[in-house]
């Protein structure tokens, strides 16, 4: 084959969530530029168990539906969905401690200054309400609320209600095959036993098929690895190797059950830090989803098991699944014509549910690197180089929850509290903690109200603000704070209740 020749068959190896994301967005986009004779397949087995376990997400997830042309209505009833207005957090800072952090923006910026600047000016003089009344997100995921946002209405909170959801991700992989098949992609059925590679020539060390159990060989000219954790092929034949973050975010296990559902149904995830690590809730239409993300060194899993059963809100629906996981990324997520996506790449933990963003954000970045057959080294490398950007961003964020801890009531979280963590996220911790400062860097995911609600939330208290939030009198620094949060009250009020929205919009079948 020409180098310069097009790819005309793209194999996806492994379902699941990641698997046929992959495949709908290859569907709808590759479809045409494949031509004739191309193909699109993927590889899978019923016998193996995916990790999706209820999924919640960030509201990345619109783009990608958006995308693909998926309905809204259509997918929430086809996942039992709820939506998500943001995540809170419960005993994180210290025991007793809870805030959530909403998608969105808080308060309104004004003249040069973000408003959090106005806002430590008047909560060091103790005139200002917790900053979550300020966020339209916060209040009304905290009254079980909840509409879409209201575009025809500028300059009001309700223009532009961020949002995601919370869904059942084996149901989203079966709708995602669904929609994939009848826009051409093969599934075929079956267990891989070989994975072939090229042994001379320009391709050299290339995969060449992959090889089932029962015979059958599957060649392709690009491979793309969502068999999970496992990493088929771009762990186990093209050997990435792996970058360890363990030290930083200790968690290595989690345990999984599903439990009924109770009311109110609330439109955003909660995460409970317990001993050792944390409690996920998930409310879906049909179900809570619960799981208990732990550290083995500091815990055993009868222990977490106990907390995690005794935590649940409704009666218990099925037995636990226990799952081990070793947070880090490959050191190389593109090799020779095999790109990971999902859990092959790397895995960090669902604290911050980043894990489909990631999917979503590996394809988009295929897309826009998509190689002819001669698989160009300076594509690949910097596919690699954003890529490994992306992972570590995401990282410092995760950490940042751990590491922001008053807790000493555990070895757990007296080791959080005293360890090292990256240059880069000191040097922000730094510099929020002298004047409050904030900024994104570059294109990161997690924005300045991201990391401001954390970090405020878990007790970082910077030692003063930007001097520009001096020079209005207090009277009226004072009057427009208070006009933020009564606009955003009255918002939240007219918004109709989270469960009666869906009731109308999106419910699923019972049954």
């Amino acid at each position: 084959m020409s180098l310069s020749a097009p790819i005309r068959d793209i194999v996806i190896v492994g379902g699941g969530t990641a698997g046929w994301m992959t495949a709908a967005a290859f569907a709808q986009t590759l479809a045409r530029s494949l031509g004739a004779g191309g193909s699109i397949r993927l590889v899978e087995s019923d016998e193996i168990g995916i990790i999706g376990v209820g999924e919640a997400t960030i509201p990345n997830i619109i783009e990608f539906n958006r995308a693909v042309g998926i309905p809204e209505d259509e997918f929430m009833r086809a996942t039992r969905a709820t939506f998500k207005l943001g995540i809170e957090f419960v005993n994180w800072g210290a025991v007793g401690d809870r805030y959530i952090h909403g998608f969105g923006t808080t308060g309104q910026r004004t003249g040069a200054l973000p408003f959090h600047h106005f806002w430590l000016r008047q909560r060091k003089a103790g005139h200002a309400a917790p900053l979550g009344a300020y966020s339209l997100n916060v209040v009304a995921a905290e009254q079980a609320r909840f509409a879409h946002g209201r575009p025809d209405m500028p300059g009001s909170p309700l223009a532009d209600l961020a949002h995601a959801y919370h869904f059942d991700a084996g149901l989203y992989a079966r709708y995602l095959r669904s929609f994939s098949e009848q826009r051409g992609v093969q599934r075929i059925e079956g267990r891989i036993a070989q994975v072939e590679q090229t042994a001379d020539g320009d391709r050299a060390g290339h995969i060449a098929a992959v090889v089932l159990e029962d015979g059958t060989r599957i060649a392709g000219d690009f491979f793309i690895d969502c068999s999970g954790m496992r990493g088929l092929l771009l762990q186990q034949a093209l050997e990435a190797g792996y970058e360890d973050w363990s030290h930083w975010l200790p968690c290595d296990r989690a345990i999984a059950v599903p439990c009924a559902s109770v009311q109110p149904l609330t439109p955003y995830t909660r995460s409970t830090a317990h001993a050792a690590g944390w409690q996920w809730r998930i409310p879906l239409q049909h179900r809570i989803g619960n799981g208990h993300v732990y550290s083995s060194r500091f815990m055993d899993k009868e222990e977490a098991e106990r907390i995690l059963l005794g935590n649940l809100d409704g009666a218990q629906l099925a037995e636990p699944r226990h799952l081990s996981f070793r947070t880090g990324r490959a050191k190389r997520f593109w090799i020779k014509n095999c790109v990971g996506v999902g859990l092959s790449s790397g895995f960090l933990e669902p604290l911050e549910s980043t894990s489909i963003h990631l999917i979503h954000m590996a394809i988009a970045r295929i897309l826009d690197f998509f190689p002819r057959a001669g698989f160009d080294d300076s594509d690949i490398d910097s596919y690699n180089e954003l890529t490994a950007l992306e992972f570590e961003k995401i990282r410092d964020f995760l950490i940042l929850h751990y590491k922001l801890t008053t807790r000493d009531d555990s070895a757990f979280w007296s080791h959080c509290r005293e360890m090292q963590v990256p240059a880069s996220l000191q040097r922000r911790m730094a510099l929020f903690q002298s004047n409050g400062r904030v900024f994104r860097d570059g294109a990161e995911l997690f924005v300045e109200n991201s990391w401001l609600q954390v970090m405020v939330g878990q007790g970082l208290e910077p030692r003063a603000y930007h001097p520009f939030a001096d020079l209005l009198p207090e009277d009226e620094v004072q009057a427009f704070l208070d006009n933020v949060k009564d606009v955003v009250s009255r918002c939240a009020a007219a918004l109709p209740g989270h469960a009666d929205f869906i009731e109308r919009y999106c419910a699923a079948k019972s049954g």
